[in-house]
């Protein structure tokens, strides 16, 4: 296989995972203090903050880093609003603090934006002034970040597509937008330049048990034609594994009963042109469900159902009353011609780990993360939101260092920026003339600029930096294009494959194999849209 430019060597927190051989007996030669089972945003943060504190760290994950919940979730950091009415103020001030966290250790991954909820009256107005000055005060929001209230001219002026018929204006705020998988990526590398190693396209098939006790797991490579595995051993395991925590249980001790409610949440991408949104936008579903349209570059996307779902599928299905529910809910809100199916261009689907509450609707279920600890030792950690993981894990690692019966370094006061975080935004405008490039890589971006900046240059990026291994890992999870180009991505498709096959030694026909399975990906997921768009070309043209 070729190497690449030495532009994009050597720097701390590389992940470059193309010696397969090779990481699989570093991950069984090694002894490690802590497994992490699972490279979500829990795993990779937790992974994080144990190899900050100085614990010898391999985490390990079935698929690709964030391949599950943590690539498709709203995207949204959340100050928390919500949780006031529920009257979880700590909550609400973890939520709030973490968000200004974020900001601080990776000023790339939280891109701060308005959001504007029109109200339909004075009541309605004053109550959420109220939560928002509530919200304000426990998160120390910064005086030039505070709401601001917009009547209905003000409203039209400012967002021209919004319905403001039986509105009397709205309540703007802040809050910020994310790459989640990027941010778990950056998790991930932020751990590995802490020595921790990192395995990735490895299921686990076994916890390895000595006296009723755990200590370690056997994984097995899943790439095509693998025969390769290891079993890793360590002091301490976390089972971080989201939807498949229970999966993970079960290994542990095949009786033991399940723990988590699922639920799904889809989002809808639909040119910008047909959403030519300014601001996010809150919109109130027929269930009264807050939903949102959200503006990015070309696209707009509209999200997000709760609804309770049995299967842990990597990539849940979507169905037509999903569908309708988003799109009847942006017809009520907006001025612009009604959005339908066929409208859509991209879609994503995600489940949540929640932990279960009997007798809940799924919007109703606690949002707090909760850590138990299985019969033979695994602790697993379910629950959460995105915007807390940083609080979640250092919870996780306080508790990982009592059963180790060790001191242990505490948690830092001022966290250290997270790989890429490293910058302010003005010190690399000059060097980089895209945004984009901005957004995805912060610190890393004039590199990558200097490689040339082109999709070449980030194929690059993903295989030698962040640990891509699949084309789907480079077209879903390192560059969002299946997201958000306008024509999701598919286009890249096959000069990004003969980049990652130079990279990664791909025969042709392994090659042409990556594309196919990403194209077929696209039609299972997206499959009632591209239908409806057919139907309505064949309309068109009778």
């Amino acid at each position: 296989m070729e190497m690449t430019s030495p532009i994009l060597r050597s720097h701390p927190g590389d992940l470059d995972f193309r010696d397969r051989a090779q990481a699989f007996r570093a991950a069984e030669e090694a002894p490690f203090d802590l497994i992490v089972v699972g490279a979500g945003i829990t795993g990779a943060g937790v992974a994080r903050a144990a190899a900050a504190r100085g614990l010898r760290v391999a985490l390990v994950e079935a698929n690709d880093l964030a391949a599950g919940t943590s690539s498709r979730s709203s995207k949204m950091i959340h100050g928390g609003v919500r949780y006031l009415a529920q009257g979880d103020l700590s909550l609400v001030r973890e939520a709030a603090n973490e968000r200004q966290v974020l900001r601080r250790i990776a000023p790339h991954l939280a891109r701060i934006t308005r959001f504007v909820l029109p109200t339909r009256s004075n009541r309605g107005m004053a109550k959420f002034r109220a939560a928002m000055w509530t919200f304000e005060k426990i998160g120390h929001v910064p005086r030039e970040e505070r709401h601001e209230v917009w009547d209905a001219a003000e409203l039209a002026r400012h967002e021209p597509l919004a319905a403001t018929e039986g509105t009397n204006g709205g309540v703007v705020y802040f809050e910020f937008l994310t790459d989640d998988a990027r941010l778990t990526l950056a998790n991930a590398r932020s751990a590995a330049a802490d020595g921790a190693l990192v395995l990735t396209h490895a299921p686990v098939k076994e916890v390895v048990l000595e006296g009723g006790r755990a200590v370690g797991v056997r994984c097995e490579g899943a790439l095509e034609g693998e025969t390769l595995g290891a079993v890793i051993r360590g002091k301490a395991i976390v089972n971080a594994a989201g939807p498949w925590v229970d999966a993970l249980r079960a290994l542990e001790q095949g009786d033991q009963g399940p723990r988590l409610s699922l639920t799904k949440g889809i989002h809808l991408v639909v040119p910008h042109s047909r959403l030519p949104l300014s601001h996010t936008v809150l919109m109130s579903a027929a269930d009264k469900r807050p939903v949102f349209a959200v503006p990015r570059g070309d696209v707009s996307y509209l999200g997000t159902t709760d609804t309770f779902y049995p299967k842990t599928d990597y990539w849940p299905d979507i169905e037509s009353e999903d569908v309708d529910y988003l799109l009847d809910a942006a017809a009520a809100s907006f001025t612009s011609p009604r959005l339908s199916a066929s409208d859509v261009v991209s879609s994503w689907t995600g489940i949540r780990p929640l932990v279960s509450q009997a007798g809940k609707k799924p919007s109703e279920i606690s949002r707090r993360d909760e850590l138990w600890t299985g019969p033979a030792g695994v602790m697993s950690i379910a629950g959460g939101k995105l915007t807390a993981y940083r609080a979640m894990a250092e919870r996780v690692v306080d508790r990982i260092f009592e059963q180790l019966g060790q001191r242990g370094a505490p948690a830092p006061a001022e966290p250290e920026p997270l790989v890429g975080g490293d910058f302010e935004p003005a010190s690399i405008a000059g060097q980089v003339p895209r945004d984009r490039l901005v957004d995805l890589y912060g610190a890393e971006a004039p590199d990558v600029a200097r490689d040339g900046g082109d999709l070449a240059a980030e194929v690059r990026q993903a295989v030698v930096r962040e640990g891509a291994l699949r084309l789907e890992d480079y077209w879903v999870r390192r560059s969002a294009r299946a997201f958000f180009d306008p024509d999701a991505g598919l286009s890249t498709l096959t000069p990004a494959s003969h980049e990652m096959a130079r990279l990664l030694g791909w025969s042709e026909a392994a090659r042409l194999a990556e594309v196919s399975a990403c194209q077929d990906r696209h039609i299972r997921s997206n499959s009632l849209f591209m239908r409806a768009r057919g139907e309505r070309l064949a309309r068109e043209a009778s």
